[in-house]
């Protein structure tokens, strides 16, 4: 089982709802209203204000369509202020969901079976479509190029709900397998991302890259420029699932860059020109920084030269692209991330998220140096 994937926790993947201040400028969100035409959809999103949601929700919105929210009204509770909103709980709260119809339901704030298998159920007569977002680290292993048929992730205790970076995949596949229950396949499309980058980032899985790279100095890199890594952009998530629910695409897609074209190299390019710093990168081989850090990895997105890793950034999109999706170039992703966190509060930006500590990466340069 590939842990690294999963290593992302309450803060990268549960916190659908964590704060994105500063997103709606960005994104233009504020200001559009749903409209309705005769070839507009009735949507449904479970979520809808956390990181890819609202990103969701201004593409629907700029197609004509119109869309419901669910959610627990905590989390950027006025960015949508015109549309409707159910409030409610996946937990055991679903009651106001009933008594509505509509053509599609996007569910990307299920982590849990039960919670999946319970809205699935319920809404399996109220709408004709479920759109399911899942996650790469559904698959049983990333040692090898992988693609939509590769085998998945298993758990022993199917009953477990505590997610952690063992459980998180296995659970991710268990709710595909709930939604297919209520739905069928005639009904159901399943999207797998890799890394979602972009602006409204919470993690900081990928902004950190862009943002240190800003505040100039040497800059710990590890591995080498060659080393590749995988990512899609939120907005080009948002497009394509836009694509799905007016062609009514069925199926499972992984929505990822192309397999094995992108590189840190490229990453570094991207990050480089996006702040036109001063940043000095000093690329550091996997034994040094292992011998250094406890634990496996602390860089985010970047996989260690480790067999169980080998197919990491190999996992193959052309089911999407064959369907339309379009991956911007990346150097929009890290153009566009460093704008969005401009616009963020000192609260927010004074630390990252994600990536080495100023005093952990302080070390490994001085270390490195003697």
């Amino acid at each position: 089982m590939d842990s690294k994937r999963r290593t992302i926790l309450k803060l990268g993947l549960l916190s659908g709802g964590a704060a994105v201040s500063g997103l709606a400028p960005n994104l233009g969100i504020s200001g559009i209203k749903a409209k309705s035409s005769g070839t507009s959809l009735r949507i449904l999103i479970l979520g809808g204000t956390g990181f890819i949601g609202p990103h969701m929700v201004h593409e629907a919105l700029r197609r004509g369509h119109e869309v419901t929210l669910f959610n627990r009204g905590r989390t950027n509770k006025d960015l949508f202020p015109d549309l409707e909103t159910l409030i409610g709980d996946r937990n055991n709260g679903l009651n106001s969901l009933k008594g509505h119809q509509w053509d599609v339901v996007i569910d990307n704030s299920g982590y849990i079976p039960r919670h999946v298998a319970d809205s699935a159920r319920l809404l399996s007569s109220a709408a004709s479509h479920y759109v399911y977002i899942s996650t790469i680290s559904t698959y049983a292993s990333l040692a090898k190029p992988t693609n939509e048929d590769s085998p998945l992730a298993q758990i022993s205790d199917e009953t477990i709900e505590d997610i952690t970076s063992e459980t998180y995949g296995p659970l991710k596949a268990l709710c595909e397998k709930k939604a297919a229950e209520e739905f069928g396949k005639e009904r159901l499309t399943i999207l797998r991302p890799a890394y979602i980058c972009g602006p409204g980032d919470h993690t900081d899985r990928y902004s950190y890259w862009p943002v240190r790279t800003m505040r100039g100095g040497k800059m710990v890199w590890p591995g080498t420029p060659k080393d590749k890594i995988q990512i899609i952009d939120v907005r080009d998530l948002a497009n394509f699932t836009n694509d799905v629910l007016s062609k009514k695409i069925l199926g499972i897609y992984n929505t990822v860059t192309p397999a094995g074209l992108f590189t840190m190299g490229d990453l570094l390019q991207d990050c480089l020109d996006a702040t036109n710093s001063n940043m000095q990168p000093i690329w550091m081989n996997y034994p040094y920084i292992k011998s250094q850090i406890e634990g496996e990895n602390v860089f985010p997105i970047w996989a260690p030269p480790l067999p169980k890793y080998a197919g990491d950034a190999m996992v193959s999109g052309e089911r999407a692209v064959d369907k339309g999706l379009i991956n911007r170039p990346t150097k929009y992703t890290a153009r566009d991330t460093i704008e969005w966190w401009k616009t963020l509060p000192p609260e927010r930006t004074k630390s990252l998220r994600a990536g080495p500590s100023i005093e952990l990466e302080k070390s490994l340069l001085d270390n490195w140096h003697t």
